[in-house]
């Protein structure tokens, strides 16, 4: 049950460090490189690795950008060329981890949470690895199809900040595009407790507590992936990294905000469903405390009448109201004033509304 939360890609036990693990479903490796300066632009797909060594070229920043980890062999040439730390290549391709900042020697790690918003509803999160260098940007990601194209908008506009800036700024335009991806998430989310709160109350019923349990468990998810990454970004705002300018951690500092209103909203939705789910078992136990406060009402209205109904059933000949013309009136007359006694009684001391609006206000 517990190993279903977390399931890592590790190697074996024993193995040396910077050991990759790459699964057989994983992607081929796509290669997209954007090399940029305020004159121009190229962005083109590279098919060859040996072809990355363009983007080490002076008076220029790249973004090289790889979808998939399919092919070790791949994967550590661009190791290799970039000179990565193998427990740098090693925390990027073993994934899922704990998002993070890490420092090696003149490189920066960004291990951050990308969360994607589909049309049918669904919320799909992949870990995007962001690689700082000198003039280039690394990006490695799980698979194909990203939130990052606003960033290559702003690439290929000529009047664009980061066409006049350097790696680091690209880098936190970056990672800040894909912490701003969790407000729409966060706002499905939000929407759909809106819409549970009123089922809660008007139409609870077990498919919708599947709901919640459904909706809490993305909740968690969400909460897990955004307060690391608080403490990722507060790491590069105030660490001592001579890769980021004193301009860069001015904008990485509202970066930091946008994490902790997130996390904020995160922890109030996962509240609220905690709510929710206990309004749903209130709700529940007082249809079921209706329910038997109705069957009891019935029975204690119907057991004088059984017990008249037992006395004049019985067929003794000597009984005196047998033989009377108004008996059996007389009978119906006291049995429907019993009734009506202890609907009247019932009604007095407030067990019962026979006022249908005062009922349907109440619900």
């Amino acid at each position: 049950m517990f190993a279903s939360l977390f399931t890592k890609r590790q190697p074996k036990v024993g193995a040396r460090p910077g050991t990759l693990v790459i699964p057989k479903e994983a992607e081929k490796p796509k290669i997209r490189r954007i090399s940029y300066s305020p004159e121009e632009v190229i962005d083109e797909e590279i098919t060859d690795v040996a072809h990355l060594s363009e983007a080490f070229k002076e008076g220029q920043i790249s973004w090289v950008d790889i979808h998939g980890f399919g092919d070790r062999q791949t994967i550590q040439q661009i190791g290799d060329l970039f000179e990565l730390h193998p427990l740098l290549l090693e925390d990027v391709v073993n994934v899922p981890q704990r998002p993070k900042t890490e420092a090696y020697g003149d490189q920066i790690l960004i291990l951050v949470r990308m969360v994607q918003v589909y049309e049918s509803g669904e919320i799909d999160m992949e870990q995007v690895s962001v690689i700082l260098g000198k003039n280039w940007v690394l990006t490695f990601q799980e698979k194909s199809g990203d939130i990052l194209d606003p960033v290559r908008k702003r690439i290929r506009n000529k009047t664009s900040r980061i066409r006049n800036s350097q790696s680091d700024f690209l880098a936190y335009a970056i990672v800040d595009t894909i912490i701003d991806a969790y407000y729409p998430a966060l706002e499905l989310l939000g929407n759909q407790l809106e819409e549970f709160e009123d089922e809660v109350i008007m139409d609870p019923t077990p498919e919708l507590l599947r709901k919640l349990h459904r909706m809490k468990n993305r909740l968690v998810n969400l909460r897990r992936s955004i307060w690391p990454q608080r403490e990722a970004i507060n790491r590069l705002v105030r660490g001592d990294y001579p890769s980021i300018s004193e301009n860069v951690r001015i904008y990485l500092r509202d970066t930091y905000d946008h994490c902790v209103q997130t996390s904020e909203v995160a922890e109030m939705y996962r509240e609220m469903v905690t709510g929710l789910m206990n309004t749903y078992l209130s709700s529940i136990a007082n249809r079921t405390n209706e329910v038997m406060k109705v069957l009891t009402i019935m029975a204690s209205i119907f057991i004088p009448l059984t017990f008249l109904a037992g006395i004049y059933g019985m067929n003794f000949d000597h009984m005196p109201e047998l033989h009377m013309e108004w008996a059996y009136p007389m009978v119906w007359i006291l049995m429907l004033l019993t009734a009506g006694g202890m609907l009247y009684y019932f009604w007095r001391k407030g067990w019962i509304s026979l006022d249908a609006s005062s009922v349907e206000n109440e619900e």
